[in-house]
């Protein structure tokens, strides 16, 4: 793989990664619900399943998943299910509007569940795998590249993702004084609600 060709795919990239998703909102929901800490567990988790989704299409397994109707079937409605799971938990707490209370119990919460959200969004929505699927081998000539150049493909995703939600997470933090307001908290909390059912009535609507 020639410096030139891996420019371009990090041009490409950087346009994918700042594109809000599913992965963008779950960090934001914990972020609010747990302050800094449950923001960093939530990007821990999304960025070890995406570092798994990238070896499985490097290592093409995820051409197999993909492929295998039954699988790639099931883990698309387990995403479908958990993403909207997800979004009426922060509808929930938009309606209710009680954060007094829901910040203590948001502060003594699992670091583990906050980890385990993250991760369980990202590593079943099937559209990452279909994502790896479709850019890698347009940067990869299978005659003269490695499994390492695509692993190094897969990866570069993954960081730079992380480093952008990282990014997010820091603004939160700067800004957690305002998003105290609980009219803010609650208009967050609906917004990212609302887009993450969305993202999942999306999931289920792709054939």
């Amino acid at each position: 793989m020639t410096w030139g060709a891996y420019s371009s795919y990090l041009v490409f990239v950087v346009l994918v990664v700042l594109a809000p998703g599913p992965d963008t909102m779950v960090a934001l929901k914990n972020a609010l619900a747990g302050g800094a800490r449950g923001g960093l567990l939530a990007v821990c988790g999304i960025t070890v399943g995406n570092l798994m989704q990238g070896t499985a299409v490097a290592l093409g397994l995820g051409t197999l998943i993909v492929h295998s109707q039954p699988v790639f079937t099931t883990l698309r409605w387990a995403g479908v299910v958990y993403l909207c799971y997800l979004g009426i938990q922060a509808l929930r707490a938009a309606w209710r509007g009680d954060y007094g209370t829901a910040s203590a119990t948001g502060s003594r919460a699992s670091g583990f569940r906050r980890w385990r959200e993250g991760f369980l969004s990202n590593v079943t929505n099937p559209k990452v795998l279909a994502l790896y699927l479709s850019v890698l081998p347009q940067f990869l000539d299978p005659a003269s590249t490695s499994t390492l150049d695509a692993l190094l493909l897969a990866y570069t995703v993954s960081v730079l993702g992380g480093l952008w939600l990282l990014l997010l997470m820091f603004f939160v933090h700067r800004v957690r004084t305002w998003l105290r307001r609980t009219r803010v908290r609650r208009s967050l909390d609906a917004v990212t609600g609302t887009a993450l059912i969305g993202f999942g009535a999306a999931l289920a609507a792709e054939s």
